[in-house]
């Protein structure tokens, strides 16, 4: 049925409906088995989709996927069946809605949080152009947390627009949820009078609720969707709706946390920088009762379910609050606590003027542990974490870091804890390499990965995916070129880099060029007559693909990169 190219599903029987989700599911944990992927949350909603199909009208009807990490259903259904196979691959479909993908997609998505006010743009858009639509906004009871969704609540009165509200209901982030809202919709669900009163405080926002529904019984769904489309004539809804991650798949049921993230078969498991941070917070922990460590719902993911375990009394899972995140850190570093705050490259920007305004304005002790920092892959845009060391560089009082591998990135964690100023340690996901010298970190200071010699050329690498390439580089070329450790984008180490003798000078970072390393280097050795290359990332956004493959096609020239070593035209 999935092939069908004009597959209208208004026109098919309740139970060739039910036949349709059976086909869904297989479709995705095939594809997503052999891709990767983000598989039990997209398992969790098959139902709603296909009842959203039955009572609406796509594309003319818009819908904005909050996150978008349940939209694979909906790009089946929505004539993308033929590309499916190529989820996630360069030059394929992406994960996420994506505008240029197709007419379907109204909104491009990929963090938390945005859906609500989304839609309550295109919605008032189309009324000021007298187009009438419908217009569904689909979030998830993990960003149903964040603070941007009750700053659009608040203005849905102001707008006076008509929106539906689907919230997805699963207990799951990628962690399990938390905090005080999750635990309003837990009460919604179990008692009558509770969610009596629940429903009044919702309603005070200028929405009318529905529910709680069965997301997983297409009958019930399909159902409370037609009746959402009739009170949209009058006002918004929101449709609060239960449904199980994993759906239909006994594996993933039993393991959502394991399962949001599936690699494709055959990967090969690699240590992650992760399980080196989560193995020395707890160590840091045990010596020091300072120690606390936060989270933004990202726990497993982030290596510290052990230190939650073992210190529950300082650990906090804020929920997709990361602005709230950093506010905390700070506030507990200013009561003489010493916060960690661990977090995706990507999802730190979110909290970009809480970094400036109320962690290093103030000078406060915070500790941010960043991770799947570069080019992170098959995720695109919205996942890539190339732009973190130049804008936390910006930052007046803030240090920032870039471990060569996992030895020292717990080299960096034990400075921290003597370390009473804030500071950025900056790493990618997986922990390959080890490069045997160890020289004592000190805020500020680089490191020889050779001998120093007078050769020609001395190459600076940040992280060890930069690091490794160079070492590369140095055996393919022949060339006994000096290599060293930025291991500080801020400060830099003066004093080494005064006392390079090399005429020429190559830098290779794994982020954009623009506020990186290279460009500090450029300024640091302006007018000095010393040739300067750089090798870090266009100013372009990077799309889904391999890592490697995407490094190449969008910096890490590698013939330019010889050339340059060989110093000659690339």
């Amino acid at each position: 049925m999935l092939e069908q190219k004009d597959l209208n599903i208004q026109s098919l029987s309740a139970a060739e409906k039910e036949k349709l989700c059976e086909e869904l599911r297989r479709k995705i944990i095939e594809t997503v088995t052999a891709c990767g992927g983000h598989l039990s949350s997209n398992l969790g909603v098959v139902e709603l989709t296909v009842g959203m199909f039955s009572v609406f009208d796509f594309p003319r009807d818009k819908v904005v996927w909050d996150v978008g990490h349940q939209c694979y259903a909906y790009k089946l259904l929505s004539g993308r069946y033929d590309a499916f196979s190529t989820l996630r691959q360069k030059g394929g479909l992406s994960g996420f809605p994506k505008r240029k993908e197709s007419a379907y997609d109204c909104y491009d998505t990929g963090h938390a949080g945005n859906s609500v006010s989304a839609a309550m743009g295109l919605a008032k858009a189309f009324d000021l152009k007298g187009e009438p639509r419908r217009v569904i906004a689909v979030i998830g009871d993990g960003s149903f947390n964040n603070g941007l969704i009750y700053e659009a609540l608040n203005g849905l009165s102001v707008l006076g627009v008509k929106i539906l509200i689907v919230l997805n209901d699963n207990d799951m982030s990628i962690s399990p949820t938390v905090g005080g809202t999750h635990e309003l919709l837990v009460q919604s669900a179990k008692s009558e009078e509770l969610k009596k009163k629940n429903i009044a405080l919702i309603e005070q926002y200028g929405v009318k609720y529905i529910g709680v529904v069965n997301g997983n019984d297409l009958g019930e769904v399909t159902a409370a969707l037609k009746e959402a489309d009739a009170l949209l004539q009058t006002t918004s809804v929101l449709l609060h709706i239960k449904t199980k991650k994993g759906m239909g798949y006994d594996f993933c049921e039993e393991n959502p946390v394991k399962t949001h993230g599936v690699a494709p078969d055959g990967a090969i498991a690699e240590r992650e920088y992760s399980s080196i941070f989560g193995e020395k917070m707890l160590e840091l922990a045990g010596k020091d009762g300072r120690v606390v460590a936060v989270t933004a719902a990202m726990t497993d993911a982030l290596g510290l379910r052990p230190f939650f375990n073992t210190y529950p009394d300082r650990s906090f899972d804020v929920g997709i609050c990361e602005e709230n995140a950093a506010v905390l850190c700070a506030a507990m570093a200013q009561g003489g606590l010493k916060p960690y705050y661990a977090i995706y490259s990507t999802f730190l920007q979110r909290a970009f003027d809480e970094l400036i305004h109320d962690v290093s304005a103030q000078d406060l002790p915070v500790t941010f542990c960043i991770d799947r920092g570069g080019v992170s892959g098959a995720d695109g845009e919205t996942h890539q974490g190339v732009f973190d060391l130049s804008y936390l560089s910006l930052i007046p009082n803030i240090a920032v870091a870039v471990p060569k591998d996992g030895e020292e990135l717990a080299d960096m964690l034990e400075f921290s804890l003597t370390y009473d100023h804030p500071l950025a340690i900056r790493y990618p996901r997986s922990a390959r390499a080890a490069f045997g010298r160890r020289r004592k970190v000190g805020i500020g200071t680089f490191e020889y990965l050779t001998e120093k010699s007078d050769a020609d050329l001395t190459v600076l690498a940040a992280g060890e995916r930069a690091i490794s390439l160079a070492f590369d580089l140095r055996k393919e070329t022949g060339v006994p070129f000096d290599i060293v450790n930025a291991r500080f984008v801020k400060p830099l180490d003066e004093e080494l880099l005064k006392d390079i003798s090399s005429p020429r000078i190559l830098t290779i970072e794994d982020n954009v060029l623009h506020g990186g390393l290279g460009d500090q280097i450029d300024r640091f050795y302006l007018n000095s007559g010393k040739r300067i290359d750089n090798f870090a990332y266009f100013d372009k956004f990077i799309p889904q693909g391999g890592i490697s493959q995407l490094q190449e096609e969008y910096g890490w020239d590698r013939a330019r990169m010889v050339a340059c070593i060989l110093n000659e035209k690339p």
